[in-house]
Formats: C-alpha cells, sequence, structure tokens
C-alpha cells in the first residue's frame, strides 16, 4: 500500500489559521506583533524567500519591518541597526535573510540579535537550549517537521530515528528536538560509510543533505516515515527533494513530498515563533 503523502501545505494553512485567531486577539488589546527581517546583498533566491515572509506575515496580521542593505554596506551599519531593533517595543522578532556577502561574520551578525527576538533559532543561547531542553525559539525547519509527526499522530518515542545530514540549521537541532521527544537518533552526514546500513534501521527518516535521488527504496525499512527536507532545483528546472519519491513512497508509510512538504512548514514556524515572542512580551510587561 503506497505512502501517506503528509501535505505541508493543508497543516501549514491550519496552523496559520490558528496563528491569524491569536494575532486577531492582540490587536484588540492593542498590540500588534511585529517582524522586522534584515536583508543584505542582491541574492536573487533570498529576494523571493523574502518577500514570501513578507506576504506570509500580511496574511496573518504580523506587521513586517524590512531593511535592505547593499553589498558595499558595513558590517556596523548592519550590527547598529540590529541593536536598535532589539530595543524596539514594536518589534518581537529580527530575521537576517541568509546567506550573507562574504566580509560578513554570519557569528557576529547572529550573537548580536536579542536571543529574546531571534524567531529564526539560530542565536548559541537558542541552539544550546536545544541540548538542555530550554530554547526560547527552535529553528523553524526543524519545528516544521516535528509539527508534521504531531499532525500525522506518528509516535517518536523510542523510534529508530536516522538523520542524513549534520547542518546546524537542520540535521543536528532535528536530531536534538527528536532526542528530547525519546527517540533514539543516529546522524549520518557526507563523511558516513555504507549510508543505507543506517537508513534501513530508521523508522523515522529525515533527510536533508541536498543531494538529489540519495535515498532509493532499497535503502528505506519497509513501513518507515521518510520526511524529505531536501529541495534541489535540476537542469531541467523541476524542484525535486533528496529522497526518490516514486520509488520510497511506494515502501513507506509516510512521506513529504517536494516541494509541498517540510517547506511550508519553515514559513509558518517562523510565524508561530514571532507571535509566540509577542505574547511572551507581553507577559513579561504585565508581570512588572
Amino acid at each position: 500500500m503506497p505512502a501517506k503523502v503528509i501535505d505541508g501545505n493543508e497543516v501549514s494553512a491550519l496552523i496559520r489559521k490558528e496563528i491569524g485567531g491569536r494575532v486577531e486577539q492582540m490587536r484588540r488589546h492593542g498590540i500588534v506583533p511585529g517582524l522586522a527581517v534584515i536583508v543584505i546583498g542582491n541574492n536573487a533566491a533570498s529576494a523571493v524567500y523574502v518577500r514570501n515572509k513578507i506576504r506570509a506575515c500580511e496574511d496573518v496580521g504580523i506587521r513586517s519591518f524590512r531593511f535592505d542593505f547593499g553589498e558595499s554596506a558595513s558590517p556596523e551599519d548592519v550590527l547598529s541597526v540590529i541593536e536598535e531593533l532589539n530595543n524596539r517595543q514594536d518589534v518581537h522578532g529580527i530575521l537576517v535573510q541568509l546567506p550573507l556577502p562574504p566580509k560578513f561574520s554570519i557569528g557576529s551578525i547572529l550573537r548580536t540579535i536579542s536571543a529574546d527576538k531571534d524567531v529564526d533559532g539560530f542565536h548559541l543561547y537558542n541552539v544550546g537550549g536545544l541540548v538542555v531542553g530550554d530554547t526560547v525559539f527552535p529553528p523553524c525547519t526543524p519545528y516544521g517537521v516535528v509539527k508534521l509527526l504531531e499532525h500525522e499522530n506518528i509516535t517518536i518515542e523510542g523510534k529508530n530515528v536516522v538523520v542524513v545530514g549534520a547542518s546546524n540549521i537542520v540535521g543536528k537541532p532535528i536530531a536534538l528536538m527528536l532526542m528530547q521527544r525519546d527517540a533514539t537518533v543516529c546522524i549520518c552526514h557526507a563523511k558516513t560509510r555504507d549510508l543505507a546500513q543506517f537508513t534501513i534501521l530508521a523508522d523515522i527518516l529525515v533527510v536533508a543533505a541536498g543531494k538529489p535521488n540519495l535515498i532509493l527504496p532499497q535503502m528505506v525499512k519497509t513501513g518507515a516515515v521518510v520526511i524529505d527536507v531536501g529541495i534541489n532545483r535540476l537542469a531541467n528546472g523541476k524542484l525535486v527533494g533528496d529522497v526518490d519519491f516514486n520509488g520510497v513512497k511506494e515502501k513507506a508509510s509516510y512521506i513529504t513530498p517536494v516541494p509541498g512538504g517540510v517547506g511550508p512548514m519553515t514559513v509558518t514556524m517562523l510565524l508561530e515563533n514571532t507571535i509566540s515572542s509577542a505574547e511572551r512580551a507581553i507577559k513579561q510587561k504585565s508581570s512588572v
């Protein structure tokens, strides 16, 4: 029996509807959640991602503030704006769109963003918080993966999870988040020998390696849950994930498509983190 295809667009729409209700409730009390987006340089893909994020904010009622810097901008100017945004009460989340031009230090930029407004979940405090289970904001893509599993009522506790890809943005954070939910987690990466001997053991297989058709049917256990985080553009312009979707869906119990799987959830969890930040700020203000 073919796998159930997990519709990320559908799950995302349900979460955004709930977020919209929370925003409306805050607006009735005179509070408008705000997200500041900082764009540095002229990366074409980044421009598309930023437009999508700003449009998503508008859809749920979150106010967005956009700050554009050219390639010649100095790091000091960008850091100065971030410091200003850290202190603005109408800004509850700060997002610096990656990648950055070569002269900018990603570490320096991310360290400057207040951990209380780091809605991307990249600040060292939030990354470290994943280890001890006390992060303020979980990184958006791994958070989206967890939400998809929860929506489908897929049991995580006690399951063997294999994560293919050890990036700081997806692989490592999702491994930590699933460990917190009592899964047994193995992380594979580019130097892993005989990848199939690991993936075949997975009850839940999360793939975020950035290599099309990396995971073939013979590498997947019958009945496994397969979450494809990869997004690759082929020579013909088609977008595909890291998994042989048509082959693996005949063997898995659940599978996410590309596009339309994890992708929509990433932006939605950015909205979730932003509204959560605004709610937290109100609670802190009322307790003073």
